[in-house]
């Protein structure tokens, strides 16, 4: 009788610690993993905003059979080009001049391939304006090519359209993205009988800023300088604890 009680009492004592140890490595590992769980969402806002500057580029060119005379009247089609300005409010200060750039034009052979011969000097100079009142710049834009009738060869570019307060936008739209993401988060614990916990990481996406109605998106980002309307969007990744 005491053989067997010298064995079952250690067995029983062993037994009893393997429970143990299970109890408390299962209780462990169930509340480490509950503590690993999280959620991640992604959250996004919109706003729009109107550009407060505009900028409008162009040449105006000149070609003629020597330098001297093409080089002289493209003088002449500037003043024709200041005085139009002038009359849409932008004084010659207000007028942002490049420098000059000529090139000789060659004559073809009878292979279409240009020869030695010049038969024509070309010269240009490139023009800026720019202005906050974004809507005059549209307009100039739209009848400046009009000059052709005064005798002046303009070639307009497209007009750029910016917002100088981007960065005070930027921060606050990406504030209400990452809230957007919280409150995604939460509804889908809340549905779920859980709660939200700590915000473990967040990633801020790329900023598209595009024109207003549009669906454009880049993985590069999108800055639309095109139109007066804009929408910025912000987008932002965001993992939560589950609790």
């Amino acid at each position: 009788m005491k053989d067997k009680l010298y064995y079952i009492l250690p067995a029983g004592i062993l037994s009893a610690g393997i429970i143990i140890c299970t109890i408390i490595i299962s209780l462990t590992w169930s509340g480490t993993r509950k503590s690993d769980q999280t959620i991640t969402v992604t959250g996004s806002a919109k706003k729009e905003i109107i550009s407060d500057i505009a900028f409008l580029r162009g040449s105006v060119s000149t070609q003629a059979s020597t330098a001297e005379i093409s080089f002289n009247e493209l003088n002449i089609k500037k003043a024709e080009l200041l005085k139009y300005l002038s009359g849409k409010g932008f004084s010659q200060e207000k007028v942002n001049f490049f420098p000059v750039v000529s090139y000789s034009i060659f004559e073809l052979g009878t292979e279409g391939r240009p020869t030695n011969k010049v038969i024509a000097y070309n010269y240009s100079q490139r023009v800026e304006i720019s202005s906050t009142d974004v809507q005059k710049i549209k307009e100039i834009s739209l009848d400046i090519s009009s000059l052709i009738n005064r005798g002046v060869s303009f070639m307009v570019e497209m007009p750029e359209y910016h917002y100088t307060k981007l960065a005070d936008v930027k921060i606050e739209i990406q504030a209400e993205a990452a809230k957007d993401a919280k409150n995604r988060a939460e509804k889908i614990a809340t549905s779920t009988g859980r709660s939200l916990g700590i915000l473990r990481n967040a990633r801020m996406g790329i900023l598209q800023i595009t024109p207003k109605f549009s669906n454009m998106v880049s993985d590069y980002g999108v800055n639309d300088v095109s139109s007066i309307e804009k929408e910025i969007t912000a987008v932002v990744t965001a993992s939560f604890a589950i609790e």
